[in-house]
């Protein structure tokens, strides 16, 4: 049965925040709000966290996972950024915006695109998120948690609970934007929006 934290959305408190990131460090996958939707979250090296996130997801090996990370010192250790690029991203974060890179060695090979190793990063204008990976230390591995047989992402945290009580260990309160991001791919350092989502797409079109 998953554990229900009920964190306040504009100054968390420090003791929920590190209840939740001690069950994250302990192999815990929990189910957080962030600015575009809910997500999926898990440690980068936790393999479990990884397939349970598939399963829930029907996902294949194709899937872009994201790195949620706090600031850009922390995104640049994972990901290769060029300048030009650098300064598109930098104008659009924090947001609702996930960017596809080419990864970095500090990303585990099982997290990247089979063929162009790849991995999703983002930086989220959400205050709980941000409280999360700062406290945590590193990126969140997260999913943007769409169910398979749903058309549009959970917004209230007590339905996830009740719909995942028993393939989550943790769900957070929180206030939550109800779009998923918008998805943009640098990898070949020219922009392409591959979804529209909750992040304007102008500036990358």
């Amino acid at each position: 049965m998953a554990r229900y934290f009920d964190v306040h959305p504009e100054n968390p408190q420090r003791r929920a925040v590190g209840q939740v990131v001690d069950l994250v460090r302990e192999g815990g996958l929990i189910a957080y709000p962030t600015d575009s939707c809910f997500a999926l979250g898990c440690q980068l090296g936790n393999r479990d966290g990884i397939e349970r996130i598939r399963a829930i997801r029907h996902l294949d090996d194709r899937h872009h996972f994201t790195l949620v990370c706090q600031d850009f010192a922390q995104l640049g250790q994972f990901v290769h950024i060029s300048n030009a690029v650098f300064r598109s991203i930098k104008a659009a974060t924090p947001g609702s915006y996930t960017f596809i890179l080419p990864a970095t060695k500090e990303v585990p090979r099982r997290l990247l695109h089979p063929k162009k190793k790849t991995v999703g990063v983002r930086i989220p204008d959400h205050v709980v998120a941000q409280a999360l990976v700062a406290e945590l230390g590193e990126p969140l591995l997260s999913s943007t948690l769409l169910l398979p047989e749903h058309e549009v992402p959970m917004t209230q945290a007590w339905e996830i609970k009740e719909e995942l009580d028993n393939q989550v260990d943790g769900v957070i309160e929180g206030e939550t934007g109800t779009e998923p991001t918008t998805v943009v791919d640098f990898s070949d350092d020219v922009a392409e929006v591959v979804r529209v989502g909750a992040g304007d797409p102008a500036p990358f079109q």
